[in-house]
């Protein structure tokens, strides 16, 4: 035997990715070239191996490939999910070499990606070439039919192919077709029980032999899957056998359903059957104990699979330890979930993430940074979490940043993300940040998605434009409660209670049921407009007819709600007759309702009693203080302040910010460190000179400190959020609206001088305390919103119809929304995009060397899909 037929038979015989690299580079450097086969042969394990490159190194040394060697190298492409490759060296395959293999590998490979329409559309190619399939090819084809079949007809067209063709006899057909049924039953556009029927149709006339574990799996996950679990159990019970898959997904979709007590006794039952517990069913099991809150249930699992498990493979510990990590978290018992977390061996992104929602729920923030930071890798999962949790902690700045720092990153931001990053802008209160964002969510086409429009509700409810917050919610192709809630909560923060009610009632209409949120908001807005009667006839309502039990935060509500009407008998009545004793926030109720009325007597009770609640909380002393030093008792007011030096309780200083040229500027009490102050306080000066020719005299009893009238008014004239309003006078466009934000209450003082602010100046001044809204106007404080109006605007837009609005028709609904030139820009391009022909009123636009700019003394422009043809 010669040498090259001695390397041949050997090469033949290896199986061992570094012998064959090694046999590989020995016969290059000898010489001589070995027969097609053995070539096949080198690919196949460098393709087994992951050796991709190597392999198709040498697949592109070969002159003329065959069909072996192509097919070998589609197969790799496909597992290795590099799609783009696959298809090009398909495509440059020529239909002379082809077979049924090959497109098998192909179709496979579309189904692997997700690429179902591809697939189908290659099935339909290899038809019309006379290629015959196989029970291969259908077992693929059908998969990646399972990725987009979402009408019955779909399914039946294959199903008619595999029938024709014999196939239906192979196991793997048949479940592939059960699958198919079974994944298009999900979609909305049919009747899930008639899929389900043809899927049990099939599985019931199938021969015995062919129905084997994945047959039963099947059918018994389908109808989990679709909501039918007597069905699922009916056939799980009557099981000759036990498949242990199938018991999990029994077990998942009764958590699944919320059907918590079944789940637990079915992994019960599995196990007096002496089913092997697996992962699945154990995630499953501490996923039920995480959502009804049952920790012992849950610690018992975590304990029983700690004592009986034994060498638990890498994918058991990292699904049951993510799972419990949840759990933990969600139970409140971080110092747990950081114990299970810390003892892993090996960590997945699933168990960052777990770890780092943990800490963001618990408020946890800076151990959520510190996690962040340490994480080997990131998900937009990840950005996406942390963002929110920055927000909803306050963090609005931070979340605001990270957002811009994930962009930078490379990652594109899901609609999650963006809701995020609106909600930072809501704690900021940035409208210009809000209003840019909007704009890109608008041209990605995240405005549609339910998270994306319950943000914007809230920031634009929070940044002082209720009627974009109200055209946001009537603009949105789905609302659910959430939806409801923050636009009946916008409506109560800006006064408009009898809107907020109304819309309560509309929302009723439309068969939502309120939850306890629902009923929060309800009641504040009750509170705001002074509506007693309406806010005690919903209260009565929550437990009798909607079945929400007032829970210690609706008490306080309506405890607001009747002190602030002067009722205080009553209120104290009702915290003497409620089920639980009276925690803060039902003292920090009265205690405000007396501040309002000037019931010392009671509203010194309830201090005292906060103090002892909550001893480090700064504002009930500062009341209190100022009760006495109302009262004119100013060795209480010495006592209540010498109280507070000694348990080292600090006073949050007021301050108040406005945002001017994306920059926001803060103003603190007496401040003496904006770089303008100073020029803030003489043109302060000629404001006054001006209001005290309307009326205008300082209100000096807001000054609660014992010094001369002169010093008292100066006091007045140092408070932020008037710096804050003049600054932004100042430097705002003429006629642009003033928008305020302060962190404490507004002092009665200045809310008398905005309205007299606002009549000199002749502009519209808001201003947002920890509490609510408030709309100065020509002199008044008004907050009148017209929802007809803006209701007409919907209607105008094609809202009649229920149907989706357009990006096009989005951006006319908010005009008052978006900056003037992104504005134009965006409505320009989506109208030549769809030929729109586009009338402005009251305005004319021209394209300009810089842009778009507005020109003056034209009353209209036409806009037609030529963007130079603008006729004047």
């Amino acid at each position: 035997m010669d040498v090259r037929a001695m390397g041949n038979r050997y090469l033949a015989q290896l199986n061992h990715s570094s012998l064959a690299r090694a046999v590989h580079g020995h016969i290059l450097t000898s010489g001589f070239k070995p027969f097609p086969l053995l070539i096949n042969r080198l690919i196949n394990l460098y393709c087994k191996s992951s050796n991709i490159p190597y392999a198709r190194h040498l697949f592109d040394r070969i002159p003329k490939p065959d069909i072996v060697a192509t097919t070998t190298m589609l197969s790799a492409y496909s597992a290795s999910a590099n799609i783009k490759l696959a298809h090009q060296l398909f495509n440059a395959t020529p239909f002379s070499i082809r077979d049924t293999v090959c497109y098998n590998a192909m179709i496979t490979a579309f189904s692997h990606s997700n690429h179902g329409h591809a697939a189908l559309h290659l099935f339909i190619q290899m038809k019309r070439h006379a290629f015959v399939p196989d029970p291969f090819t259908f077992s693929s084809l059908l998969a990646a039919l399972s990725l987009i079949a979402d009408e019955e007809r779909h399914c039946q067209l294959l199903h008619c192919e595999v029938l024709k063709c014999g196939a239906l006899s192979v196991p793997s057909v048949l479940n592939a077709l059960m699958t198919c049924y079974v994944s298009c039953a999900s979609s909305p556009l049919v009747d899930s029980s008639l899929l389900m029927a043809a899927s049990r149709k099939l599985f019931d006339e199938a021969p015995p032999g062919l129905r084997d574990e994945p047959s039963w799996t099947t059918i018994i996950s389908g109808y989990v899957r679709n909501g039918d679990l007597v069905a699922a159990r009916k056939l799980l019970d009557g099981m000759t056998f036990h498949i242990a898959v199938a018991w999990n997904a029994m077990i998942s979709g009764y958590v699944h359903h919320g059907f918590y007590g079944a789940a637990f006794d079915l992994l019960r039952r599995m196990h007096s059957l002496g089913i092997q517990l697996d992962e699945y069913a154990y995630t499953s099991v501490i996923s039920a104990s995480s959502n009804a809150g049952l920790f012992n249930i849950g610690r018992q699992v975590h304990a029983y699979v700690l004592r009986t498990v034994v060498q638990p493979s890498q994918h058991f510990v990292l699904s049951v330890n993510n799972s419990l990590i949840t759990f933990y978290t969600r139970c409140g018992k971080l110092v747990e979930a950081r114990q299970v977390f810390d003892q892993m061996p090996v960590k997945d992104l699933v168990s960052w993430n777990a770890i780092l929602s943990g800490c963001v729920n618990v408020r946890r923030i800076e151990e959520a940074n510190s996690i962040f930071r340490e994480m080997p890798e990131r998900s937009l999962l990840t950005w996406t979490v942390m963002i929110s949790g920055l927000a909803q902690n306050g963090f609005g700045e931070e979340g605001l940043k990270l957002f811009n720092h994930m962009k930078l990153e490379g990652l594109e931001p899901c609609d999650y993300a963006y809701a995020g990053a609106i909600a930072s802008c809501s704690v900021l209160g940035s409208l210009d940040n809000g209003r840019q964002l909007h704009s890109q969510i608008i041209r990605l086409g995240h405005h549609s998605s339910l998270s994306v429009g319950n943000a914007l509700i809230t920031m634009y409810a929070r940044c002082g434009l209720v009627e974009a917050a109200d055209t946001v919610f009537l603009t949105m192709p789905y609302v659910d409660s959430v939806s409801w809630n923050a636009m009946i909560a916008a409506l109560a923060q800006h006064g408009h209670g009898v809107q907020a009610i109304q819309l309560y009632e509309q929302m009723l209409k439309e068969d939502i049921l309120p939850d306890r949120i629902t009923f929060l908001t309800i009641l504040s807005a009750c509170s705001h407009a002074g509506l007693v009667k309406e806010g005690r006839q919903y209260f009565d309502t929550m437990r009798v007819h909607y079945g929400v039990t007032p829970e210690e935060d609706h008490y306080a509500r309506l405890i607001d709600l009747l002190c602030r009407a002067g009722m205080f008998s009553e209120a104290k009545n009702i915290t003497e007759s409620m089920p639980f004793e009276p925690g803060a926030p039902i003292w920090e109720a009265l205690l405000a309702g007396c501040r309002i009325h000037g019931n010392m007597e009671l509203g010194i009770q309830a201090a005292e009693r906060l103090l002892e609640l909550v001893p480090q909380q700064d504002g009930t002393y500062i009341s209190l203080s100022n009760m006495y030093a109302t009262l004119g008792q100013w060795d209480e007011v010495a006592r209540v302040r010498k109280l507070m030096r000694e348990r080292g309780v600090k006073k949050e200083p007021g301050c108040s910010w406005i945002e001017v040229e994306n920059m926001v500027h803060v103003f603190l009490v007496d401040d003496a460190v904006h770089p303008e102050v100073h020029v803030v306080y003489r043109y302060l000066e000629q404001l006054v000179h001006e209001m005290r020719k309307l009326g205008y005299v300082p209100d000096t009893k807001f000054v609660l400190h014992d010094m001369e009238s002169e010093q008292k008014e100066y006091a007045l004239s140092t408070h932020s959020e008037k710096l804050a309003v003049v600054y932004g006078i100042m430097k705002l466009p003429l006629g642009a609206t003033i928008r305020v934000f302060k962190n404490l209450r507004i002092c009665g003082d200045c809310h008398n001088a905005f309205k007299y602010i606002s009549k000199v100046v002749d502009r519209e001044i808001i201003v947002r305390d920890r509490k609510r809204f408030h709309h100065f106007n020509d002199g008044e404080c008004s907050s009148i919103v017209n929802r007809n109006q803006l209701n007409i605007v919907y209607d105008v837009a094609g809202s009649a119809t229920n149907a989706m609005p357009s990006k096009l028709s989005l951006l006319l609904l908010f005009p008052f929304i978006f900056p003037f030139k992104l504005l134009l820009q965006t409505i320009i391009s989506l109208a030549i995009a769809s030929g729109t022909v586009i009338q402005f009123n009251d305005a004319a636009f021209h394209l300009g060397s810089h842009g778009f700019c507005k020109m003056k003394g034209a009353n209209k422009v036409v806009l037609k899909s030529d963007p130079k043809a603008i006729l004047k």
